[in-house]
């Protein structure tokens, strides 16, 4: 059950955009959207090839985000992929709308609780449901980090069946893979998360809300991103999130600690941590600890922890340094082979 959400009122809510949420991307221009009754998704491939894929990497979202957010970074990995002379693989991304969020918030089959295990439950539901190839990475930003640190924490433990292949790598984007101790927080998340629930469930307009949203004292940027977040319904517009799950979903955030996953990777597999330079997210003990993983001298029996620092960006990793973190991802995705079958 999620826990009630903290009421203070704390400095430094502007920079609420910065540590947690996405931000808003450029329309989609090529490739569709389908949903099931698992997830909402939409695909990613290089638009210059005719070649089918044969490898996957699943995209996941942060809190109160959708796969639309990952659209322009995920078409110029795909194409660096796709001009890769050293990579053998065709790439498919696979754009995820986590439960609660974008079109997977209409999808009143994906019952609670609304946690990390049952996002992570929702990506290999999509995967058999389909009939795909488990994928051979998942990049996950954010809270959507925690759920591919699950979902790969499950392949391992056989949540999914025997016939589950892992994961190569995983790319965890600004995510911090412990828990958020309340103590060290200073209650932005929740706040924002308190206002909104705060709020109608519709709206006359979009500019109705973000009219409102600066009287109540909130910054121009950050009233306008949240009137990015609406949709349609009849005369009104309305939340294009599921806000009451997507807060249990935070609380799970919050809750979770990977570190054991971290500390014996499964054979194989990397799990690499991206760390923002300018986030404001990571504590120097728990930078430390992961630099100590990544050094640590392994006899094979298990999989590796890499760490890397993404200059010049903050939280938004896409948005502040798309090229940088493209230079980080793309040769690692061009350096593996595909799933043997």
């Amino acid at each position: 059950m999620a826990r009630a959400l903290s009421s203070r009122n704390k400095p430094g809510f502007h920079n609420l955009l910065t540590r947690f949420l996405n931000s808003p991307s450029p329309p989609h221009r090529h490739g569709a959207t389908k949903s099931l009754e698992t997830l909402a998704y939409e695909e990613v491939q290089a638009s210059t090839t005719a070649k089918p894929y044969n490898s996957t990497a699943f995209v996941l979202h942060g809190l109160l985000g959708s796969a639309r957010n990952w659209r322009s970074f995920s078409r110029t990995l795909a194409s660096a992929l796709s001009n890769s002379n050293s990579s053998p693989l065709e790439w498919r991304q696979v754009l995820v709308d986590l439960r609660n969020h974008g079109k997977s918030a209409e999808i009143e089959t994906l019952e609670p609780p609304h946690d990390m295990v049952n996002a992570a439950n929702d990506l290999a539901n999509l995967v058999k449901a389909r009939g795909w190839a488990w994928p051979e990475v998942v990049i996950g930003h954010s809270m959507g980090g925690k759920v591919a640190l699950q979902f790969a924490e499950s392949c391992a433990r056989g949540d999914y069946g025997d016939s589950v292949s892992l994961p190569k790598q995983l790319w965890i984007l600004d995510s911090v893979p412990g828990e958020v101790n309340p103590e060290n927080s200073d209650g932005e998340v929740e706040k924002v998360l308190q206002t909104l629930q705060s709020l109608p469930s519709s709206f006359p307009s979009r500019k109705w809300l973000v009219n409102h949203m600066i009287e109540l004292g909130f910054s121009k940027s950050l009233s306008e991103w949240i009137g990015s977040n609406l949709k349609k319904s009849g005369g009104h517009e309305t939340w294009a999130f599921n806000l009451e799950g997507a807060v249990q979903m935070f609380n799970s955030y919050r809750e979770k600690s990977y570190w054991p996953l971290l500390e014996h990777p499964p054979k194989g597999m990397e799990i690499a941590i991206v760390r923002a330079e300018n986030s404001d997210r990571w504590d120097s003990d728990v930078i430390q600890r992961l630099e100590s993983l990544a050094t640590r001298v392994g006899d094979g029996s298990v999989g590796k922890v890499s760490v890397h620092v993404l200059p010049n960006s903050g939280h938004w990793v896409h948005v502040d340094n798309p090229k940088g973190l493209l230079d980080m991802i793309a040769p690692k995705l061009a350096s593996l082979k595909p799933h043997s079958t």
